[in-house]
């Protein structure tokens, strides 16, 4: 296992990260605390979680649940130094979380006080914005995104005003670091400034989608995460399980997300065939396995601090894991650059 620098902070972690959002929902806490066991035992050394979790679905009554699988770990094997542990805090359109209706600095504190309860620690190593206060392309809302329509300083002033909450839990040991994920260059950029302007905290990462599939980090956010060592936490580097082949010729293997959520949240859909196939047929090609390639793909990305993975059982988890062994031959990265320029943005 290799590890990278998280931000200009002294702290390392591994460049595979376990995803957590199907504890408690897809899989029981005896079979997460499996999966934190073996991950650990492979050199893993970074868990990302939030509070809205476990997800597909989103349920009130489930919220924070996969915290607290993972502080009950904690409480069983006491490894808590001995892991780099990140959460988020959910905000607008989630109305069952505290910040349901909009970020507050209450609101944040209250979150991540809760958070830390369920998690069972006193600090918070990564404490993650989940995602903006204001509109966003992510979750594939490209489409209709109109930054337009958006006032520019609330924007700003939201922005000052969660930093500023953050950079009070900082000083109060709740948290160590700051992170964003669903963020955008400009609202990055944001946060930055305010930062050097204010001496607040500084953002280590951005933790948003990127696949073979959904390569949009590498334009806009690629530059900022290179000038100002802001690194990404990529989730969904399988497409939520696409890139793996499970789906293919019709197959929807029992517990798979797709029994729950039919198009995987705008993934699945007639337009994204044509690419997956091509990159599908590239692993078949070169004697690999497709997820193992696409998890070394985003691994090999420059500007990558970690790739987030998730599975729902163990045999999944292995292979997820393998992929750090993996190194894309130079014929391959050709085929992948071929296929991203025919199909740039499938989904």
């Amino acid at each position: 296992m290799k590890y990278n620098q998280l931000g200009r902070t002294d702290i390392k972690v591994s460049e595979i990260c376990l995803g957590t959002m199907t504890w408690g929902e897809q899989n029981t806490e005896s079979e997460g605390h499996e999966q934190m066991d073996y991950a650990v035992s492979e050199g893993v050394n970074f868990f990302d979680t939030a509070e809205l979790y476990p997800v597909v679905p989103i349920r009130a009554e489930t919220h924070g649940d996969t915290e607290r699988v993972i502080g009950n770990w904690f409480k069983k094997r006491g490894k808590r130094d001995d892991i780099i542990l990140a959460s988020k805090v959910g905000g607008p359109g989630q109305e069952h979380l505290i910040n349901g209706t909009g970020f507050s600095r209450e609101g944040i504190k209250k979150a991540c006080e809760q958070s830390l309860l369920r998690l069972k620690t006193d600090y918070i190593d990564l404490y993650q914005v989940h995602w903006p206060n204001r509109g966003s392309y992510h979750f594939r809302q490209s489409w209709g995104f109109s930054p337009d329509q958006e006032n520019s300083q609330q924007c700003k002033d939201d922005i000052a005003m969660i930093l500023g909450a953050l950079g009070e839990l900082v000083d109060e040991g709740k948290i160590r670091q700051v992170g964003l994920s669903n963020e955008s260059t400009w609202g990055t950029a944001q946060y930055i400034r305010l930062s050097e302007e204010q001496n607040l905290p500084r953002v280590v990462t951005v933790q948003n989608e990127y696949n073979l599939m959904n390569r949009i980090y590498d334009l806009d956010m690629a530059e900022l995460s290179a000038h100002e060592d802001v690194g990404c936490m990529c989730f969904s580097p399988l497409a939520a399980s696409m890139l793996s082949g499970k789906y293919q010729n019709g197959a929807l293997p029992e517990g798979s997300r797709r029994t729950v959520q039919e198009d995987l949240c705008g993934r699945y859909i007639p337009r994204a065939m044509p690419a997956l196939q091509a990159y599908l047929d590239i692993a078949q090609r070169h004697g690999l396995n497709a997820a193992q390639m696409s998890i070394a793909f985003c691994i090999s990305r420059p500007f990558m601090t970690s790739t987030i993975i998730g599975a729902t059982n163990m045999e999944q988890l292995k292979c997820d894991i393998a992929a750090k062994d993996v190194t894309l031959s130079d014929a391959v990265m050709q085929d992948i650059f071929d296929t991203y320029q025919k199909w740039p943005i499938p989904m």
